[in-house]
């Protein structure tokens, strides 16, 4: 089965959608490129009541399939993020993305910014831009390099600067930005808001 096929039976897949705060969330992975030691996973299966546990990852038949039973104008916007890196499964991500911007709704990825270190060959921010994406909320997590490095444990060498240009791209794309750290982690969060401001992105403390 192709990702573009649906095998009709979406308990197959588990937790696709869910809501919070007014958004529509979509969890289209569980896999990621990091392995961050204050990640929910490692200690619940899900948030806001919903198991996020995937028993299969969804092909875009089963998430546009599922999409389109639900009222999407009573959203704010719509989130990939749940379990896992959704820039994982970037081709997917594109192509639902192109479809919820076809019916007006708002679109938000929030990811690690390893994108670019995933698929070197390929300009990712300006896929996203071409795709319609409004905004990405990029998770800086630390001050510098090696903090990030000992609280992330990212697959990739070079992952925290992979995406503080991630960020930099999205600002210059015209994407909206923002920036987050976790706010109990032993980091300097006055640091980390600089850094975020002097890129250009808005902070947030998640």
């Amino acid at each position: 089965m192709t990702e573009d096929e649906f095998d009709g039976n979406i308990e197959n897949v588990g937790t696709l959608c869910y809501e919070g705060h007014d958004n529509l969330y979509l969890n289209i992975t569980n896999r990621c490129s990091a392995s961050c030691v204050f990640c929910i996973r490692d200690v619940s299966d899900g948030v806001y009541g919903y198991d996020l546990r995937l028993k299969k990852e969804p092909s875009v038949g089963d998430i546009l399939d599922k999409l389109g039973s639900i009222d999407l104008g009573k959203y704010r916007e719509v989130v990939f993020t749940g379990f896992g890196e959704a820039t994982l499964r970037f081709d997917v991500l594109l192509e639902v993305t192109r479809w919820l911007k076809g019916r007006g709704a708002k679109v938000r990825l929030d990811t690690n910014g390893h994108a670019q270190l995933l698929y070197p060959e390929r300009n990712v921010v300006a896929e996203l831009k071409e795709a319609g994406l409004d905004e990405v909320s990029v998770s800086l997590n630390a001050e510098s390099e090696s903090k990030y490095n000992e609280i992330c444990r990212p697959a990739f060498e070079g992952s925290y600067n992979a995406m503080l240009d991630f960020t930099r791209d999205a600002i210059a794309a015209g994407i909206q930005t923002r920036m987050t750290v976790v706010g109990f982690n032993d980091i300097d969060v006055k640091k980390c808001e600089k850094i975020a401001l002097d890129i250009g992105a808005v902070f947030h403390v998640r």
